[in-house]
């Protein structure tokens, strides 16, 4: 490999003439205009500010680790991926391109020259010299896929091991995004490589003068990389392939859907009532019947399901077979979209899972295999209220929240009522108390004075006249 002329850094220049004078057609127009296209990719690529900007960062991290991680396998690697861009700096492959871009005819003069039939084109040894270039950068770029998948590797086995994590992570993305750029750069240079050997086709006819006669260019570039970069590149075609089809297939229907409508003169009336009565009437009646049909379909297919999961759940005779039944029915309520059904379902099944850890360790569940059945077949058609075992934990916890909320409430009032009563009794005592020691209250005064009047006045009642109770006291 290393006596390849495409495997050097400085490739000789043809000592022969850069432009001859070629045929120039329509054909030869739509080369040089591809040729001109995808080498501008590839320039675009390689002035890219991104890849700049990864490659600072790779020489501030050898820089940083140049010193005390200078025998890690993962410093080598990230060594060797160096290395790799730079020897493609060292090739000047944009100065090369650059050269191209020059050497080729631009719009006007690429339409002049069709008028003319004539055009100065790159020569043959100065296209040879060109596809050399393009074949060493595309191996300098596999070689950079390889050596950045490998410390990749070794970059994640550490992290495994748990050692230097931070620094780890910085380098997975720095590699993963140098690896994605140099496939970028890769696929572009296959492109510029087919086009270069398209132009060199016409151009060796015209004007004959061989640069490389000691080695034979590849018919393409899968044919000069190894087995996983060909594979690569076959992928990547094929998906490019599968798009455009795409994209055409899209634009086909569209101009399809332009030719079905119909244009109608907007000067005439058109009665669209009269149609739709007479025509659309018996499709839709029919139509109608279809999905009612469909329905009511449906409806039994659903009842007769629920049916028969209720037999099943009656039959089960340990937690193992309910499980299985349950993981059965989950994915058809999922499919009839019977969402809280579904809830339902996949919470039971997961306390049906711990009760068959119960059940396998010898405990007794039979008790709870009962109800448990009435809790499934509640859960495939919840009507009325919620039973207890199907309520999530948050609820139940926040109803039981309330109701000792509620109860200690009731015995607060309770307690204050009791306070109140208490409170009274002892008021009543010490009025008592104090009436024995300090002689009659006014209460006994009353009750004396009523007592010093007129019997009349006693007996008379609160509905008596006001004048006849002051006549009975003398007044």
């Amino acid at each position: 490999m290393a006596g390849q002329p495409w495997n050097r850094v400085n490739i000789a220049f043809p000592g022969a003439v850069s432009c001859v004078r070629v045929h120039f057609n329509s054909t030869t127009d739509a080369s040089v205009k591809s040729l001109l296209v995808n080498n501008g990719k590839v320039l675009q690529l390689l002035h890219s500010e991104i890849l700049q900007t990864e490659v600072r960062v790779l020489y501030e991290l050898l820089y940083i680790l140049n010193n005390s991680y200078r025998g890690n396998k993962t410093f080598k690697g990230l060594k060797q991926v160096e290395q790799c861009i730079h020897r493609l700096k060292n090739m000047k492959l944009d100065v090369a391109l650059q050269e191209l871009t020059e050497l080729c005819p631009n719009r006007i003069q690429r339409g002049l020259s069709i008028t003319a039939g004539v055009c100065e084109l790159p020569s043959q040894p100065m296209l040879e010299w060109l596809c050399l270039k393009v074949l060493g950068a595309a191996k300098l770029m596999s070689c950079t896929l390889n050596r950045c998948s490998r410390t990749f590797s070794l970059t994640k086995q550490q992290m495994k091991w748990e050692e230097f994590i931070i620094l780890n992570m910085v380098i997975t993305s720095l590699l993963s995004r140098l690896w994605v750029i140099s496939r970028g750069i890769l696929v572009s240079l296959s492109s510029l490589y087919q086009q270069l050997l398209e132009l060199l086709r016409p151009v060796a006819d015209a004007q004959p003068m061989p640069f490389l006669t000691d080695f034979t260019l590849p018919a393409d570039m899968l044919q000069f990389l190894g087995p996983s970069d060909a594979l690569l590149l076959t992928k990547l075609a094929k998906a490019k392939e599968i798009k455009k089809k795409k994209n055409e297939q899209q634009k086909k229907d569209k101009n399809q859907g332009a030719a079905r409508k119909v244009k109608e003169d907007v000067g005439v009336t058109v009665e669209r009532a009269i149609c739709l009565d007479a025509g659309m009437k018996p499709f839709l009646k029919v139509f109608r019947d279809f999905t009612e049909g469909k329905s009511f379909e449906q409806k039994t297919h659903k009842a007769d399901r629920k049916l028969k999961f209720k037999k099943q759940m009656g039959e089960a005779a340990s937690f193992t077979d309910m499980a299985s039944h349950l993981a059965e029915m989950i994915p058809w309520c999922e499919s009839q979209k019977m969402e809280k059904e579904k809830c339902f379902l996949n919470f039971l099944h997961l306390k049906c899972q711990r009760m068959k850890c119960l059940e396998a360790a010898g405990y007794s569940v039979q008790r709870r295999l009962r109800t448990f059945r009435q809790e499934a077949c509640w859960a495939l058609c919840p009507q009325g209220s919620v039973p207890k075992s199907c309520r999530s934990y948050t609820a139940t916890r926040r109803h039981n929240r309330l109701r000792t909320h509620f109860q200690s409430l009731r015995s607060r009032i309770k307690s204050s009522t009791l306070r109140t009563g208490v409170k009274k009794t002892q008021l009543k005592r010490q009025r008592k108390r104090k009436r024995t020691e300090s002689g009659p209250s006014v209460d006994d005064r009353k009750n004396r004075t009523m007592g010093n009047l007129s019997p009349a006045l006693q007996t008379s009642g609160c509905d008596d006249d006001i004048d006849d109770i002051f006549a009975s006291v003398g007044f």
